[in-house]
């Protein structure tokens, strides 16, 4: 039974607090939150036992799940790895590219585990064609939500749209090789809405807008690879596949279309099933068990600072051209 400690619980912490309890093979021992109110809620709902400092709830466990704002990772994370603790921490990994620098560090030496909580990577849409081949040379992605204070200490690139970055950190094979970016800062002191186009070296291209200003919300991603078109909807949950038709694409609407030259193609059409998962609850789970089977994470530290890196990345850019402009 792995013995896990809860750092933060506001309102996604609520969220965690609730899966760890559903899942079998960890216990959650305690939890740590400098707020009064909402420790004296939890107590009192959940009858968890609260500890009153870090080090306390450290002694006690075999793994730390930080929920905590951004710029609390750094310290936590370390405290945690100092004493041999495995590690799930929220997304974005840490509050700087240093501190991010930093864990990455500490948990080679320690020789433990960190998972990075970026949940998009088990949304059902995205499980549902994780296995296929994929090599997207076109990515376009609409990352848009409606305004809410919670959050915003950091910019709308490290709230919402580091989502997307990871995932197409993990689809592209190709390093970045340029970026160019805008963005406005409208109802906080950080950008809340932004463009950016990712240049990789392989030639691929990734377009993406991300807002948290929208009147409605959106969180589409459009792939385009040699022969194949993929569409993810994070929000709705669901994946459509354009394709040309393969022999062993039986379960797929399919048509003829003709071409230039006088002859035929068959396109296909594949809405994969998606299956309903809780996508925080899956990841938690996926910790515990890289954790019992000596296994990699799903999302390692070092995802998380490249996510991380380039999200930066575009922030310099921003900032640059809100200076030029």
């Amino acid at each position: 039974m792995l013995k896990v400690g809860l750092f933060g619980v506001g309102h996604l912490g609520k969220f965690h607090l609730n899966n760890w309890k559903e899942i079998e093979q960890a216990e959650l021992v305690g939890f740590y939150d400098p707020n009064d109110l909402n420790a004296a809620e939890i107590v009192e709902k959940y009858g968890l036992k609260r500890f009153t400092d870090v080090t306390s709830l450290m002694d006690e466990i075999d793994a730390a799940d930080i929920v905590a704002p951004t710029n609390h990772h750094f310290n936590l994370c370390e405290a945690a790895i100092r004493k041999g603790k495995h590690v799930f921490v929220e997304k974005p990994l840490a509050n700087t590219i240093e501190e991010g620098k930093q864990i990455v560090k500490m948990a080679k030496e320690a020789g433990i585990k960190i998972q990075v909580g970026h949940v998009e990577r088990f949304n059902p849409a995205y499980l549902a064609i994780k296995d296929l081949h994929m090599n997207p040379m076109f990515i376009e992605v609409h990352r848009l939500a409606q305004f809410n204070p919670r959050g915003t200490e950091v910019s709308v690139i490290l709230d919402l749209m580091i989502h997307d970055i990871d995932i197409i950190l993990s689809l592209v094979k190709g390093d970045v090789r340029n970026i160019y970016a805008s963005g406005v800062a409208v109802m906080t002191e950080t950008p809340d809405i932004a463009n950016v186009r990712i240049e990789f070296d392989n030639g691929a291209v990734a377009n993406l807008t991300s807002s948290r200003i929208s009147m409605k919300r959106m969180r589409k991603m459009r792939l385009f690879q040699k022969d194949a078109y993929i569409g993810i909807d994070f929000l709705e949950k669901k994946t459509e596949i354009i394709k040309l038709k393969q022999p062993g694409d039986t379960n797929a609407f399919s048509f003829d279309l003709e071409t230039p030259g006088g002859g035929t193609k068959t396109i296909a059409v594949i809405n994969p099933e998606t299956k309903p998962v809780n996508a925080i609850k899956e990841e938690l789970r996926s910790f515990v068990y890289a954790i019992q089977n000596n296994k990699p994470t799903a999302v390692t530290e070092i995802d998380g600072y490249l996510a991380m890196e380039v999200a930066h990345k575009i922030l310099e850019k921003i900032n640059a051209n809100a200076i030029t402009a």
